[in-house]
């Protein structure tokens, strides 16, 4: 039975994550039927074992250097030595013939940064942890860096952005290689809790708090989130907050910047994308839960954030499940956090 050989190259300071999400991955895809089967080999100088960054040390099975075998995918991992890696003449010079040989090349996270410098990304779109897009983006111009979505496509390269994202990427490599059903089975099988779509970005504004010391904002935009469903119109957050309508405007743009209701609409998108993918509830219901007037707000709402109609993102990528995320639960949970502490 011919195999599908996925190398994964390494190094020190690699994350240990950015290889895990992968081979643990690609070994349960073929436990559960997955014909031809994945072939996952760590790749690193000279064979060497790695010192991860949580400082654990990784064999490898082959050197990168010597491998010259038929290759599937060629996947390079992120980590805190990405800088020292893509400084490696050797290292990026072999990256570079691998990725010929390859069908598919990709990498996590910041292993984007050895792409960049052996030249494969070079006017492509591509993405990495967004701590790092800028850097990227300063240091190769000639790549069109995203720092948003969970991972990218552009022809056989594809990009991820930080860490656990290498799991989506693996995921979408599976459904890509062996259809839907395998790669649900994998997800169920890894405990992920939904396969996220390469587009959704990957700071959710649910669990990325505000970096401001304006008490104001802080309380408005946790009583939005927790509030999806109720009147969120500019004049009642006003009131709320015990300011006037433009103060209000003026604070979320100079600290959010977009204005109140740009943030809630925002907000209510990203509760609405999450419920499609993990409930059975109808449009009507799913728009009534987030606070659109109606099924047609929520379709504008969608082809602006995402490009396609709800309808169209549900079957994409509807998970397995069917319970509702944290953050619908949440939705009226609490009665009034703006007046409180935060």
């Amino acid at each position: 039975m011919q195999e599908r050989v996925v190398v994964v190259v390494g190094y020190d300071g690699a994350e240990l994550l950015d290889v895990a999400c992968v081979t643990s991955s690609l070994h349960l895809a073929n436990r559960i039927g997955a014909n031809p089967p994945y072939r996952p080999l760590l790749a690193t100088p000279g064979s060497r074992p790695i010192t991860c960054d949580s400082g654990l040390r990784v064999d490898a099975h082959v050197a990168v250097e010597r491998f010259n075998a038929p290759l599937d995918t060629l996947l390079v991992s992120g980590g805190l030595g990405h800088e020292r890696a893509a400084g490696s003449t050797s290292l990026v010079g072999h990256v570079r013939r691998l990725a010929a040989l390859a069908r598919r090349v990709a990498a996590v996270c910041t292993g984007s940064t050895v792409l960049a410098e052996a030249g494969l990304l070079n006017n492509r779109r591509a993405t990495t942890h967004w701590m790092y897009a800028d850097q990227l983006a300063h240091r190769y111009p000639d790549v069109q860096v995203d720092p948003d979505p969970i991972y990218i496509r552009d022809g056989r390269i594809a990009t991820s952005g930080g860490v656990t994202s290498a799991l989506d990427l693996t995921l979408a490599f599976i459904e890509e290689d062996h259809g839907v059903a395998l790669a649900r089975g994998v997800a169920l099988g890894t405990v992920a809790y939904l396969q996220r779509p390469g587009g959704q970005t990957q700071r959710s504004m649910f669990l990325t708090p505000h970096a401001t010391d304006d008490l104001v904002v802080r309380r408005t935009t946790n009583h939005i989130l927790s509030h999806l469903g109720d009147d969120l119109s500019t004049g009642r957050l006003a009131r709320l907050a015990g300011v006037s309508e433009r103060h209000l405007s003026r604070l979320f743009l100079a600290y959010v910047h977009e204005t109140p209701a740009q943030y809630v609409r925002r907000a209510r998108t990203e509760a609405a994308a999450h419920l499609l993918t993990s409930t059975a509830l109808p449009l009507a219901a799913v728009a009534r839960r987030c606070g659109f007037g109606s099924t047609e707000s929520l379709r504008q709402a969608f082809r602006g954030r995402y490009a396609v109609p709800p309808s169209q993102y549900r079957r994409s990528r509807q998970s397995s499940g069917t319970v509702e995320p944290t953050i619908s639960a949440s939705l009226h949970r609490n009665p009034d956090p703006i007046h409180r502490g935060c």
